[in-house]
């Protein structure tokens, strides 16, 4: 049998998230960055109808975070990531290994202290009116203020760490030239 030497430029085709790890993903992206942007703009409103309404709509997509997040986890344990490109330097594969569980860790950190803020606070939860969501506390000034501050700090640690991850994919997608980035697109590269 005779070889023939394959002479196509093609390049490798990307291993690639799954549909759903990708969905997840850009959904949570998304969410995310509203939900933090939002929170620092609602906290100097006025009381107002306008305000209640505000964070009503925070607090029901926060929880919504919450939901998407567990299921990313999940479906992450079901489904692992492609592997990176052997041309990554092991500390680099460490660093975004820990950065990655650090990520998750304040995606489910965020909703939860929010949740137990509002559970201490004494206000009625519901999510987007559908139905009422169970206090995670009883009714507490000291609590309320303990986990206050909390979502305060949990929110400026995801947004330093989602910047350093935006600055992380576009190093690797411009500088590195690897297949990181693409990996995630919602198209194919």
């Amino acid at each position: 049998m005779r070889h023939t030497p394959d002479f196509s430029f093609a390049p490798e085709p990307v291993a690639r998230y799954s549909g759903l790890a990708i969905t997840l993903h850009w959904l949570l992206a998304l969410l995310v960055i509203g939900l933090l942007g939002v929170g620092v703009w609602m906290t100097g409103l006025k009381t107002s109808p306008t305000k209640i309404a505000v964070y009503g709509w925070h607090k029901a997509l926060g929880l919504t975070v919450l939901a998407l997040a567990v299921l990313r986890l999940l479906w992450r344990v079901h489904r692992p990531p492609p592997p990176l490109a052997e041309s990554i330097p092991a500390w680099q594969v460490a660093l975004a290994t820990q950065a990655h569980r650090a990520m998750y860790t304040l995606l489910l950190a965020m909703p939860l202290s929010g949740w137990l803020q509002n559970s201490a606070a004494g206000f009625p939860l519901t999510w987007f009116g559908l139905f009422k969501v169970p206090a995670l506390i009883a009714r507490d000034k000291a609590a309320f203020a303990f986990w206050q501050q909390a979502h305060e700090w949990l929110s400026w640690a995801l947004m330093a760490l989602i910047v350093l991850h935006v600055l992380a994919a576009l190093k690797h997608h411009y500088l590195d030239r690897d297949d990181a980035l693409k990996r995630i697109l919602p198209w194919k590269p």
